[in-house]
């Protein structure tokens, strides 16, 4: 919230606000009770942290109350600390937790007044920020709709705080710029298409998943198949070939009958059995000539189909396993698409006979006008240059943007023709730096050390590129240009609007699984030997419940402590099997209400449980880390370089639980210094396996599971349920790490100890709102951060003056 919320409520507390720096009543108020509260630091800190032992670089003899604000760096880093009791080490005197909570508290409330005052604070600073790949692939999907995989056609981005959208990490390369100009080319020939009929042949191999069963995305009723997004570049016949079914020299994919389907868009397009008596005879009878008539159906298979992108699906329709002609006790044997390496995949050629450029979707995005004469086209292309990049460049077009823009529209058009030179000014547009980039421009008036508010245009781009991880609409655009939405009930009203729309469903992909690390769940691949469960479909499944999950709690507006003890998931049959769950049935997701609470919210989840372990253990530091970074706000230090981590049991020693090798590594007490407040939180999910699967029992150590834990704050915890109770305990600590991530997240930069009080004034306020989303979403979007910035490293002012730097129409003043 802004500055003046907490000076408001200070004021009506009966509080003077003169003179904080000066020694005003608030100060000598904190200063007062700050006394009383450092004995806390002489009793138990200050033998490190001193003038001989510099510990951390930090020396508590050289602080005082009445200094805080001016070592305002040093005390966020101890807030942090002490909240996640990394301090004092384990292993040392350790104050009780009623005595800490007491001084964090004044300590947070303290930095707090001094940054509210006014009293010289820092402000972070944003100038300029590419937009990452996934950010430039929504861009484009919505601008020409098309949709393209940015992860083939760019490069990786480099990854900040778990964030892929830093702007301090988003820098250009010369090989960088190549790869974006050869994707604006691409882009732009698939957006406009070719009228020219050219018979093109692409093969997409089979995908390595299990085809006897239902794969998640695919219709509902079918088992297998594949699919995949081809673009049809002009309306024609266009030729399917399935070019292996498993029809091969033993012939069991004949022995029973199942259909295979063709589908564009959800529409089916063919549809033909294999297998049965016949095909079994005849391939028994003539042998590879047999064998060939069979695969000759799936051939040169013609669809008429329409320009455009269109998601094409081949799969199978799933049969009933129950005893009949076809299968015996359920173990029929199924016709399958084979995998890569058995050369199995669908071919497309076309397109043939009579050919047409339809309206497609790009087109229809694009061509808001047609010239009917040769006069026509130049002011037709115009007009379509502007519409097209005042939405790409998030801003209203200038007579420079054109005059930039045309000469290459000009150059395609003598070459072949108005659509070429569309498609040359389109590929204009998306290689521009005005697209690429989002910029933040310095106040006309700015100097050193002063505050500016962004522009009405550079709020639209902040918002849309937070929300939706793409450009403002037209509806947010106009208001910009029309200098409307700096007004605070017009943009409250329109992050809401934008809450509910669609496309903040990249809050759970591009900010959620980036924040708790869902992203790298890949990474994790379990031993087959040790979990023969475990299959690439299952990780999947685990994927998709957590994006529902957290979708249910962001996108429905839900409490965001829901995400800690929310009592619901959602699961289909197989990953309801994993869970223990028998009450559901078939292969479709849908909200399941949990009976067992160790399954409630994140800590239940087979995302995070296996991506937090090991591929042949589970890992009860790396999920006491998470706990304590994602969920606590308070992340563990880094281990020391050269450090043995190796945990694993060595050749010809007796197994031992993963315990009982953690509680051996702990005993060094360099070790225990950061490992005694790690693994308590670890060691109480330890039912749960590397896969997520509950277990009881230890069958490599032959030993029951041990879940009992002492956290470092000296409370005990028996399990995964006493431990989301010690989390929910505190409810202010989580929604405060989930915010300083979503704000950095929003911002594009990381966070430093100035932008903390921000932080829990937004949390405050969320609290009288039950913490639900939107009120963090709000709190945001209406904090100073979020709406104005400093020079870089320049330091607030204590009176903030609101920069101009907006023409009356919105647009920025050069």
């Amino acid at each position: 919230m802004r500055y003046y919320t907490l000076l408001c409520s200070l004021l009506a507390a009966g509080f003077s606000v003169q003179g904080f720096a000066g020694g005003g009543t608030i100060k000598a108020e904190y200063v007062q009770q700050g006394h009383q509260n450092w004995g806390m630091l002489k009793q138990y800190c200050s033998k490190c942290h001193n003038t001989v032992d510099w510990a951390g670089g930090v020396a508590f003899d050289t602080m005082s109350p009445q200094k805080v604000p001016a070592d305002a760096k040093v005390w966020e880093a101890a807030v942090r600390k002490l909240s996640g009791r990394l301090m004092p080490p384990p292993g040392n005197p350790q104050p009780p937790q009623k005595q800490i909570d007491k001084f964090v508290n004044w300590l947070q409330s303290y930095l707090d007044a001094a940054d509210s005052s006014g009293d010289d604070p820092l402000a972070g600073h944003v100038s300029i920020q590419r937009l990452n790949r996934t950010q430039y692939g929504d861009s484009v999907q919505t601008l020409l709709g098309v949709k393209v995989d940015v992860d083939d056609l760019l490069p990786p981005e480099t990854e900040v705080g778990g964030f892929d959208n830093i702007a301090a990490a988003l820098s250009m390369s010369p090989v960088f710029l190549d790869q974006y100009v050869r994707a604006a080319r691409i882009i732009a020939h698939l957006a406009v298409g070719d009228a020219t009929p050219k018979v093109s042949d692409t093969f997409y191999p089979a995908p390595r998943i299990s085809q006897d069963e239902y794969q998640p995305g695919m219709p509902l009723g079918t088992r297998g198949g594949m699919d995949f997004t081809y673009d049809f570049p002009l309306d024609g016949e266009y030729r399917f070939t399935i070019n292996d079914l498993d029809v091969g020299l033993y012939t069991w994919a004949t022995e029973t009958r199942n259909t295979v389907v063709i589908l564009v868009d959800g529409k089916e397009v063919f549809h033909g059995d294999i297998g049965g008596p016949r095909d079994l005879e005849l391939a028994d009878r003539e042998g590879a000539a047999g064998r060939k008539k069979i695969m000759d159906r799936f051939a040169d298979i013609p669809v008429h189909v329409a320009a455009g992108q269109h998601k094409v699906v081949v799969t199978f329709l799933q049969r009933s396993e129950a005893e009949n002609d076809d299968y015996v006790d359920g173990n029929g044997f199924f016709a399958r698409l084979r995998t890569p390496r058995l050369l199995g995949g669908v071919e497309v050629k076309g397109p043939f006979g009579p050919t047409h450029l339809s309206e497609t979707a790009s087109r229809k995005k694009i061509f808001i006008c047609y010239p009917h004469t040769a006069a026509q086209e130049g002011p037709c292309a115009e007009r379509i240059t502007e519409h097209l990049a005042r939405l790409a460049f998030r801003r209203p077009v200038t007579e420079a943007d054109l005059a930039s823009l045309m000469p290459f529209y000009d150059y395609g058009a003598k070459q072949g023709g108005f659509d070429e030179g569309i498609e040359q000014m389109v590929a204009a547009v998306l290689a521009s730096p005005a697209f690429l980039y989002r910029a933040i421009l310095p106040s006309l008036d700015a100097h050193d050390g002063k505050l500016h508010a962004l522009s009405n245009l550079e709020l639209a781009s902040r918002l849309s590129f937070f929300l939706w991880s793409q450009g403002p609409d037209d509806e947010l655009l106009s208001l910009a240009t029309a200098g409307k939405l700096t007004q605070p009930k017009v943009l409250d009203a329109q992050a809401l609007r934008m809450l509910a729309d669609p496309r903040a469903e990249a809050l759970v992909d591009d900010f959620a699984f980036h924040w708790l690390d869902l992203d790298k769940i890949d990474s994790v691949v379990p031993d087959p030997k040790l979990f023969p469960d475990y299959s690439p479909q299952l990780r999947d499944e685990f994927t998709e419940e957590a994006r529902l999950f957290i979708g249910s709690i962001f996108l429905g507006d839900q409490s965001v402590l829901g995400l800690l003890d929310a009592n619901y998931t959602f699961l289909n049959e197989q990953l309801a099997r994993h869970y223990g769950i028998d009450s559901v049935f078939g292969s479709q997701f849908r909200k399941v209400i949990l009976k067992n609470p160790v399954r409630w919210g994140l800590l239940g989840k087979g995302a995070m449980l296996m991506e937090t372990s090991y591929a042949d253990r589970t890992s009860p530091v790396r999920r006491g880390a998470w706990i304590l970074d994602k969920l606590m706000g308070t992340p563990p230090a880094q281990p020391p370089p050269n450090v043995n981590m190796n945990l694993d049991i060595m050749p010809g020693q007796k197994p031992t639980t993963v315990r009982a090798r953690l509680a051996l590594h702990r005993a060094n007490p360099s070790c225990s210094q950061c490992h005694g407040v790690i693994d308590p939180y670890g060691l109480a999910l330890e039912n749960f396996d590397a896969t997520g699967r509950w277990r009881t029992f230890d069958h490599i150590a032959n030993e029951p599971i041990d879940s009992d834990s002492v956290l470092a704050s000296g409370a005990t915890v028996n399990g995964v349920n006493d431990l989301r109770r010690q989390l929910m305990s505190r409810p202010d600590r989580f929604a405060g790490a989930l915010t300083e991530k979503l704000l950095m997240y929003a911002l594009g930069r990381k966070l430093d100890y100035y932008d903390m009080p921000q932080v829990r004034a937004i949390v405050r306020e969320a609290k009288k709102h039950d913490y639900r989303f939107s009120s963090i979403v709000l709190g945001i979007v209406e904090s100073d951060d979020f709406r104005m910035q400093s020079e870089p490293h320049a330091a607030r002012p204590a009176g903030l003056k609101v920069a101009q730097n907006e023409s009356p129409n919105g647009a920025l003043a050069p």
